[in-house]
């Protein structure tokens, strides 16, 4: 079993981007738009704060009250999209159900949008265009089965999961790669089976540990995008605050031994995710201060 690391790759990613940086007349800089105060969200906007500084980026963390408007969102957004020292804008989800989250993204200026979510930049992906940014996660997957040498092009793929953040972006760039893609979803009839006649499975589900042994066979390459918090023990038996840790959607130590390669959580697709962010934010501070914008 070969492990696709994504810790290796986002290290190297971020030395290339480290580069890159230093030959840009501007510090490359990024706004994330933060509604509420989850502690999974807190922890993924750390990590992005963490690379940014590693490879001499800049992060402004707007936080916002659970009871604000879009209205007073959107007032933000529109500013941004003007001030010329912000290259990046991204609405870190999930957001309240009182706020839409795809509208508050459409606001975003295109150019600016490095995570690749709205309808714009979703619709360059579709049509296979390159001078969009492609979304973070799909982009993270891609450059982590590129890095291992998976070869796509004519290959089976199965996408489980159909979201607009993961599974149908993520469907769309392989397709891009000349591979037969097929998406699965909670309706799907005989997934094991299904699963089991792919070269390759991405796993986006957000159910913990769901996708067991019986759905894979040997040689396979599984990409398993899934994080996931697990309470670890009896909350009765534990001193404080009950613990977890992170699991994705795949049974990886039960799996593990069955396929031929498979991303772990944590340290897989996580960290890629975080990684292709900071090289859409490169490419939208090279872009826009060559005038393109």
């Amino acid at each position: 079993m070969k492990l696709l690391d994504g810790k290796i790759v986002k290290a190297k990613i971020a030395e290339h981007l480290k580069a890159e940086v230093v030959d840009l007349v501007v510090k490359p800089k990024m706004v994330i738009l933060q509604v509420g105060d989850l502690p999974e969200s807190n922890a993924y906007i750390a990590q992005k704060k963490k690379f940014a500084e590693e490879i001499g980026a800049e992060v402004v963390h707007q936080n916002y009250a659970n009871d604000v408007t879009s209205f007073e969102i959107i007032v933000d957004i529109r500013k941004l999209n003007i001030d010329s020292s912000v290259h990046g804008i991204i609405l870190q989800l999930p957001v309240p159900k009182n706020l839409n989250a795809s509208d508050l993204i459409d606001e975003i200026n295109p150019q600016k949008d490095v995570d690749g979510m709205t309808s714009t930049n979703l619709k360059k992906l579709a049509q296979n265009r390159t001078d969009g940014f492609i979304p973070a996660t799909t982009s993270g997957i891609m450059s982590l089965l590129g890095f291992y040498n998976v070869e796509l092009e004519g290959k089976k793929v199965l996408m489980i999961g159909r979201s607009m953040l993961v599974g149908k972006p993520t469907a769309l760039a392989l397709l891009n790669k000349n591979a037969t893609v097929s998406i699965a979803h909670s309706k799907t009839k005989n997934l094991p089976e299904l699963s089991r006649e792919q070269d390759v499975v991405i796993v986006a589900i957000g159910n913990p540990r769901f996708i067991t042994e019986e759905y894979f066979s040997s040689n396979q390459i599984v990409v398993d995008v899934g994080i996931n918090l697990e309470k670890v023990g009896l909350k009765e038996e534990i001193d404080g605050p009950q613990k977890t840790k992170l699991v994705g959607d795949v049974d990886f130590e039960n799996v593990k031994d069955v396929v031929g390669a498979i991303s772990p959580v944590p340290g897989g697709v996580g960290a890629m995710t975080v990684a292709a962010l900071f090289e859409n934010l490169v490419k939208a501070c090279q872009l826009q201060n060559k005038g393109v914008i």
